[in-house]
């Protein structure tokens, strides 16, 4: 696969799964033996974890929205830096619904063999959309 291929199923990911919450698209951009490095421990192995997650985030989050803010390609390795925004209108993580809008960002990492994403590593703001959230007080404040 060449990396502008490579950089389109990356794309599609983010498109149809994480933007429109397309589970199907899952079975044809996941490899079976897919690792999710960083993954939810509690959710299952693989790419079932991606299947159960991404509903619990847009039940928590229903107008959650990735926006590629770069994407750059490598051999096998595609590399994402994203901003995403949502609304608390569900719970999320045990986290009550709060109403707030929270805006975070990230850097994911797909390795893609033959069409398919078998590795994902990710990194994200998540103390920030804590803080957000009001569930964490801003450094140096404390909790009252």
């Amino acid at each position: 696969m060449s990396t502008e291929e490579n950089k389109a199923i990356a794309r599609r990911l983010i498109e149809e799964v994480v933007n429109k919450g397309n589970l199907d698209a899952i079975d044809d951009l996941i490899a079976t033996d897919f690792v999710w490095h960083g993954a939810p421990p509690e959710l299952a192995p693989g790419r079932e974890a991606m299947k159960q997650f991404f509903p619990i985030l847009h039940g928590g989050l229903p107008d959650w929205h990735d926006t590629i803010e770069d994407i750059i390609a490598e051999d096998d390795k595609v590399v994402v830096r994203f901003t995403a925004r949502g609304t608390h209108k569900g719970e999320f993580m045990g986290i009550a619904p709060t109403g707030k809008q929270v805006k975070i960002t990230g850097i994911l990492i797909y390795r893609i063999t033959n069409g398919k994403i078998v590795e994902e590593w990710f990194e994200h703001d998540m103390m920030g959309m804590m803080q957000q959230l009001g569930v964490v007080p801003p450094i140096g404040q404390a909790k009252k």
